[in-house]
């Protein structure tokens, strides 16, 4: 039997070893007296005189031998562990799910779930707290938690570009240093007005060290936590973001800094020479990684040829070497975190860091990262604060601490010529807290620096100046967006003389080839030449690696620092190479980052601020090496529904089957066959439109093909009496407009020998399918109509088994995995959106129709579509 004297909470105590006697195999806990009853190797002069807990561990008592044979499997120490880490995972995703509506991070929903299940809450029942977290589990718990803490700060490091800091400038800096200096003072204020001075073994703690703790955990910016937070408002890739990023970047830094001479200071109550040799002994470690560490990795680098794997081998041996930079950083007297991130910080990006990063961050801040917040929330007694003066004291803290870094940073802001409401703004996103605060916090609890009720007290703190930051931002900040009337929303309606701007959207390097194909098939001209937007939509998932997306680490030269800037990387590069050998192309790469439910909003936003007449969007499904077609990622049929439903422009989906092979289409070169099926309605005209604009290209030839109805065709659609005259009303006026588009396009192209007009007379949907199916098979491209709102008997009975409505009948049929596997699809949808009063707006021959949009345009008070919040997206 092994005795440990522990206090809960406690990492460190004494251990005796009274021989090989045993007890009779029940794990106990008790005070001294009964102990020393139990076991008489102990005697009374080894004893301590305390009031600590002593805690028995039996080594033989890890896993249990079965419930049959009469075993509780929580008197053993495996699966007690197995059932804290379960409810620990369950509880934290829990509070994720339900804190998700009110745009929390994530950090909060862990510290909370562990408040819940520490004493403040369900360890008020003794029973819970005896059965599910005992004393003598508390060393397995915290051990497992700080080797999780370790990993998860070594990717910390390994995700954080050493170079962002370098290319900040004096404004971030600033901004960082202004925003500590009023927190800190305050902290330092409250802790020798609240600080009770702590009794230790050695004697009385210093004021100046508890005052060095509470300054830094009130002057701290999560760098992590405020990432997420942006990210969430949509203001990552703003102005006031990074400005954001990079101040909270040096903030981490300097909190680092602060953080190993607190502990420094904190562990060596002898002499300040101690001190001294720790910080030393910290620097040499320092110096060591950078000069000789280093190097080692950039050799397993080059002896990696580029494109394969690291060897397992290399992989475990960084693995052991950031349980070896703990170990010595723990062994010279700062805590092993420090040693773990620095070991983070010297792994150069590129792909070792993509891998370790792969391998490593789902299991590290997926289930071993909520065991650290949940042992702070299983320290965190809320009853220990029996006085009601001290939850008074614990708001003016809050208040005050958070009106320092607003204050702070506000100045520095405003010398910086940023608006008052920008440097609030900033402030308030500055005073978020995270996982340094919490080691700072948990430090302090274990160096006694801090008691039971200041750890509550500054844990709590935490919480709310952390989970009040995204209300007040969304209240007080909403950044001003300029709506812009403007009339070409349509490629029908552009002029053919002026340029046209396009937004293509991409989600992975596959959809690269055809949609550059597509554009240059859309026949960039001096006359009208092409500004595409090209934005490459990333999924908001909360890791750190999918926020890191920086387009400047690309342009100076510097590898990609995981996959996902690594794709973003290669799709830029091939729209810029794009634009370097094409003609009146211009190309602007963005980024967008958001969860699938709001990602419309950032492709809907960035159409309406670039004034895009078009916009291009992937289909969700891609093509198999059987022909076939499978969902890629069903949550992208959800962005395009969205975008449909809400875009300010007319919208294309691409259904990707490759255009002319991999090949670039260049000018003058390959030859393209591309065929338009015309059945009318606003959709088919802007189809038409493309194709038009498309046939000016000299390596392109366009057949139209228009469904005329037979005679033997079915009845109209029934309508109630009281609409019928409506109805047929509007549908004569899109007849007329439907004939007046097409003569135009017959007679402006009637001497071109590249476009053939063909006219097919069709009964139902049976002879629809039949002539579609009966296409000759040298075509390239399929243009299609959505066919909204459109109801006709052509197509009648053809979306009774559609699988994607949102492609309309035909787009549908087209994109199905069993028609014309090799011939991809373009199904266009007509911006329409100006309500019912203004459906001659539909064609642009019609003076009034101009009258009548600029008249909607100058009344309009809001936009058509409704406010979203700032765009997320970054050149």
């Amino acid at each position: 039997m092994i005795l440990v004297a522990a206090d809960l909470g406690a990492s460190k105590g004494r251990v005796w070893l009274p021989g090989e006697e045993r007890s009779s195999g029940r794990i106990f806990e008790g005070k001294v007296e009964t102990i020393y009853e139990m076991s008489g190797n102990i005697t009374p002069s080894s004893m301590n005189k305390t009031n600590t807990t002593i805690v028995c561990y039996a080594p033989t008592m890890i896993t249990t031998n079965g419930i049959w044979q009469g075993d509780n499997p929580l008197d053993y120490s495996l699966p007690l562990f197995i059932l804290q880490l379960t409810l620990v995972v369950v509880t934290t995703r829990i509070l994720v799910f339900m804190l998700k509506p009110l745009r929390q991070p994530r950090v909060i929903a862990e510290i909370l779930g562990g408040v819940i299940l520490g004493p403040s809450l369900l360890g008020q029942n003794t029973t819970f707290a005896t059965t599910i977290f005992p004393i003598r589990s508390v060393m397995v718990l915290e051990t497992m938690a700080n080797i999780g803490l370790l990993y998860f700060l070594f990717l910390v490091g390994v995700e954080m570009d050493i170079a962002v800091i370098r290319r900040t400038g004096r404004k971030a800096i600033s901004i960082a240093i202004g925003g500590m200096i009023l927190p800190f003072t305050i902290g330092c204020g409250f802790s020798l007005i609240r600080t009770k001075v702590v009794e230790h073994a050695d004697g009385r703690r210093p004021n100046g060290i508890i005052v060095l703790f509470l300054g830094v955990a009130l002057a701290v910016t999560a760098f992590p936590v405020l990432a997420r937070i942006l990210a969430e408002l949509k203001l990552l890739n703003t102005e006031l973001g990074r400005v954001a990023m990079s101040s909270a970047i040096i903030n981490d830094i300097c909190a680092w800094i602060l953080l190993a001479l607190a502990i420094a200071l904190a562990e060596n109550d002898t002499t300040t020479f101690t001190s001294l040799w720790v910080i030393l002994s910290s620097v040499g470690f320092v110096a060591f990684c950078i000069f000789v560490v280093r190097p080692g990795i950039l050799w397993m680098i080059r002896r990696t040829p580029e494109g394969e794997s690291f060897s397992d081998f290399y992989i475990c041996l960084i693995l052991t070497g950031v349980m070896i930079s703990g170990f010595v950083t723990d062994a010279i007297g700062t805590h092993s975190v420090f040693g773990a991130f620095v070991f983070g910080l010297i792994i150069p990006n590129g792909p070792l860091g993509v891998a370790l990063v792969e391998k490593l961050e789902d299991f590290v801040s997926g289930l071993l990262l909520p065991l650290f917040f949940a042992i702070s929330g299983l320290k965190t007694n809320l009853t220990s604060i029996d006085d009601p003066g001290i939850w008074v004291r614990l708001v003016i803290l809050i208040g005050f601490a958070c009106l320092g870094k607003v204050f702070g940073t506000a100045v520095v802001a405003y010398f910086y010529d940023m608006g008052m409401r920008e440097g609030i703004t900033l402030g308030l996103l500055m005073n978020t807290k995270g996982l340094v605060e919490m080691i700072i916090l948990n430090v302090g609890r274990d160096q006694k620096v801090l008691d039971d009720e200041s750890f509550a007290l500054m844990v709590v703190s935490a919480v709310l100046m952390t989970g009040v930051i995204t209300p007040i931002v969304t209240m007080i900040y909403r950044p001003a967006r300029r709506f812009i009337p403007y009339k070409r929303r349509t490629i029908q309606r552009s002029k053919p003389d002026a340029e046209l701007r396009l937004l293509t959207c991409i989600h992975t390097p596959r959809n690269v080839p055809t949609i550059i194909n597509l554009l240059e098939a859309t026949h960039p001209s001096k006359k009208s030449p092409i500004c595409v937007y090209v934005l490459h939509l990333v999924e908001l998932t909360g890791r750190a690696s999918a926020m890191l997306i920086v387009h400047s680490t690309r342009k100076s030269g510097r590898p990609a620092l995981n996959r996902t800037q690594a794709q973003s990387d290669h799709i830029i590069n091939a729209f810029e190479n794009y634009e370097q050998h094409a003609t009146y192309v211009s190309v602007q790469p963005l980024t967008a980052i958001s969860p699938y439910s709001s990602m419309h909003e950032d492709v809907c936003n960035l159409a309406e601020d670039k004034r895009a007449a078009f916009i291009i969007i992937p289909f969700h499904k891609q093509q198999t090496v059987d022909g076939g077609m499978e969902a890629a990622n069903p949550a992208l049929r959800m962005v395009n529904q969205n975008v449909l439903a809400n875009a300010p422009c007319s919208v294309g989906i691409l259904v990707d089957r490759g255009l002319s092979g991999a090949t670039r289409l260049a000018a003058n070169q390959a030859t393209h066959h591309v065929i338009v099926l015309f059945f009318g309605g606003p959709d088919d005209r802007e189809a038409l439109a493309y194709a038009w604009r498309m046939s000016e290209h000299p390596g392109i030839g366009i057949t139209v093909m228009r469904f005329i109805p037979g005679e033997d065709v079915a009845g109209t659609a029934v309508v109630e009496p009281s609409r019928e005259l409506t109805v047929v009303t509007d549908a004569d006026r899109e007849d007329q407009y439907d004939e007046e588009y097409l003569s135009e396009f017959r007679t402006t192209t009637a001497g071109d020998e590249s476009i053939i007009f063909a006219e097919v007379v069709v009964n139902n949907g049976e002879d629809t399918v039949a002539a579609i199916r009966s296409i000759d098979t040298i075509h390239d491209l399929f243009i299609v109509g959505r066919g909204q709102g459109m109801i006709s008997p052509l197509t009648a009975g053809l979306t009774d088994w559609s699988e994607c409505p949102e492609l309309g009948a035909i787009g549908d049929l087209l994109a199905s995995s069993d028609f014309a596997a090799t011939v991809s699809v373009l199904v266009v949808q007509q911006y329409v959106g100006l309500g019912p009063h203004l459906e001659e707006l539909n064609t642009p021959e019609s003076p009034r129709a101009e009258h009548q949009l600029d008249e909607h345009f100058n009344q309009r008070q809001q936009p058509p579509l409704p406010p979203r919040g700032q765009n997320m997206y970054s050149p």
